[in-house]
């Protein structure tokens, strides 16, 4: 039997929405363990004076399986 474990977590990225989940994902798995998956709730980018996208912020569930 196994069991899983989601967590919220925040995560942004002035390269890309990609970058922001990946190096979101890379960062939690440093102290979480057996990570399975992620779903993104929510994109938000900010923007600079001209309306150009300065950095992509994603909030993300993350599960990971339970030892």
């Amino acid at each position: 039997m196994s069991v899983a474990k989601v967590i919220e977590i925040s995560s942004s990225s002035p390269k890309g929405l990609e970058a922001a989940v990946t190096d979101g994902l890379k960062r939690a798995s440093k102290s979480i363990k057996n990570i399975r998956g992620a779903w993104v709730n929510e994109i938000k980018v900010d923007t600079d004076e001209q309306g150009r996208v300065s950095e992509w912020r994603v909030n993300m569930r993350v599960s990971f399986v339970l030892e």
